[in-house]
Formats: structure tokens, sequence, C-alpha cells
């Protein structure tokens, strides 16, 4: 009685975390609902592939239970069944209908691969064909456009229904890059270039994540795909290209001030200006997150600068104490800050 107590304890807590591996909590960060022709041609062929196991199981079970129901030992009943070993009409079936089965899946698992590592350019768009080079950082994501002359951290826009071709790097260590709405995952590998591309269907923010276990903050290595229509996105693309704009009210030029005079730029890139050894800042203003996870509102923005570690493992962003930065500086900065926009 107590083993069936502990069997049942467990029975439940299994069917437990059964329903829960089903649950959601964000829209567009599933392989289920498909935004994408990869994604498409992964989600058809996951399904194929159930189908067939489904059928293989269907089958096995079936023929077992009318075995176990029609072969089962009679009382008295002592005599030897009839052999079948060597038959050849057996061997030949359970030998052909495994390879039709593997046929089945081959050919459009062999069609597929070949779809996905097509590189070539997208032949309605032509020598427009958007590239961009991915650099894997712990822990945050480096998009270039080398073609447009500008830099992008953790959000990457694309124009909708459009072939898009990243060149993956990595600059530390293994990192993997994944749309789980749009396509499957590529590594990033320091010394390696990889290549993966992606299209999506429809405008949206389609949210990406790193499948790689890459350090003590991998968990927060997320990133955004933001699909525009190509005007919209045209439009974002000649914000980013332009020039910064001094701001206008007095703090925030304030804030330009201790930006430059702590050295920020250093690392932040703003309007073309500066490097990309921390996120650039260009559309701050416009980023739905900090560190990839924090809501992006002052509170959190003033305790990012203070002690970024604090909030995000293994960040190498230099802390600034009161002593560093006073709450007059801190404020001009923050409004600074709110500034970069290319809206």
């Amino acid at each position: 009685m107590k083993l069936w107590k502990t069997s049942w304890r467990f029975l439940s807590l299994s069917l437990l975390v059964f329903f829960l591996s089903g649950c959601l909590g964000e829209t567009n960060l599933t392989a289920l609902d498909p935004k994408g022709p990869q994604s498409e041609w992964l989600f058809d062929n996951m399904l194929l592939s159930l189908y067939v196991m489904a059928f293989v199981t269907i089958v096995v079970f079936a023929i077992f239970f009318i075995i176990l129901a029609k072969f089962r030992r009679q009382p008295g009943d002592d005599e030897i069944p009839k052999q079948v070993h060597g038959n050849t009409a057996l061997e030949i079936t359970w030998t052909v209908i495994p390879i039709i089965l593997l046929t089945i899946l081959a050919v459009p698992t062999i069609t597929g691969t070949f779809m996905l590592a097509d590189m070539e350019p997208d032949p309605e768009v032509g020598e427009d064909t958007l590239y961009i080079k991915v650099t894997g950082h712990q822990f945050w994501w480096q998009f270039d456009y080398e073609d447009e002359e500008f830099t992008a951290g953790n959000d990457v826009y694309i124009p909708v229904g459009e072939k898009v071709i990243f060149e993956l790097h990595a600059q530390d260590v293994i990192h993997s890059f994944w749309v789980p709405a749009l396509g499957g995952k590529v590594d990033t590998i320091p010394g390696i270039t990889n290549h993966l591309w992606l299209e999506a269907s429809e405008p949206g923010i389609y949210k990406g994540k790193c499948a790689e276990l890459c350090g003590a903050s991998h968990a927060l290595m997320d990133f955004k795909v933001i699909a525009l229509e190509r005007d919209d996105y045209d439009a974002w693309v000649a914000g980013m290209q332009a020039e910064e704009v001094e701001p206008t009210d007095t703090v925030a030029q304030q804030g330009r001030e201790v930006f430059e005079e702590q050295s920020c730029i250093g690392c932040h890139a703003v309007g073309g200006m500066g490097t990309a050894a921390g996120p650039a800042l260009t559309d701050f203003a416009n980023r739905e997150t900090l560190g990839n996870y924090l809501e992006n509102n002052d509170e959190n923005l003033e305790a990012w600068i203070r002690d970024a570690e604090a909030l995000k493992q293994g960040a190498v962003m230099p802390a600034y104490p009161e002593s560093e930065l006073n709450d007059e500086d801190m404020e001009a900065l923050i409004a600074y800050l709110r500034s970069l926009s290319i809206d």
C-alpha cells in the first residue's frame, strides 16, 4: 500500500509537470506558432514525424493486444505454439515497412536541409537583400548593419516578407542564436563564422533566445526581432543612420556632458558615435527592457547604472555609486538617455 501511494504521488507530479510544460507565458516565443517559411517547414516536418510515430505506436500496440488476447495460454494447453522463425513474408514485411516510413521522413528532411542552407540573396530583392552581422557576447547580442554602417544591440529590425541573412559570430564563448517563431537555432562559435537566414511573414515582435548555456546570465540573454513593413523599416534605418540630434532640454544637455565625462561613449554607440563594446543606445528610449529583462523605467535604469552586475551576473559595465555619480548628475544622465529616440 505504501508503494502504491508513493507511485500515485509521483504520477500526479509528473502529470502536473506535463501540463505545465505546455503553458506559454509569452507570445511569439514558440515553434508551435510559426510566423515564417523556415519555422513553417520545421513545424510541418515535426507534425509529419509525430504522425509517423503515432502510426507506428498504434499499430504496434494494436498487434500486441490482439496477440495477447488471441494467443494467450489457455488452462491445460501445454502444446508448443507454431514456430514462424524464418518466415519469408514476415521478414519482408517488417523490413519494407520501416524503409517506407524512413523514406517518408527522409525526402522532406533532405529537401528542407538544402532549403535552410540556401544563403543566396532573395531573388525578389536581389542586391538589396539584407545582411546582418550577429555577435554573441556574455550576455547580450550585437547586430551590425554593415552595408548601412550602423550597429544595434539586443533589438534587431528586419523588413517583413524578405529573406534576411545573418552572419553569426561569438566574441567569447559558444552561444546559440534562436528565434523559435521564425526558424531553427544555429550556434555562434568563437573563430568560426556560421550563417542563418530568416523571414517574417507578418509584422510583429519575435522573441529570441540564446539556446546554449554560456555562463551565469545565460537565461537573461534574450533579444527581439522586430519585423516592420518595408517603408517603416526604411524609416527606422534612416533614423539610425542620422547624426545624433543635440537635446533641447537643459537637463538632458547636462546629461550628455555627464555621458561623455564618464566615458560612457567609449562603450555605447550613439548616432554612429562610440564603439560597440556595449549595446548601442541610438534608439534607447524606445526599448522595452534593460539588460534584456528589466522594464525600461527610470527606477530600473538608475539601479542598472549604479551596479549592473548586481542585477545581471557577469555584466561587465562598471558600477557608478553615489561617490562617483551624484543624484543630480544621475537625474541628468537619465534625462539624456530618455531623449535618445529616432522617432
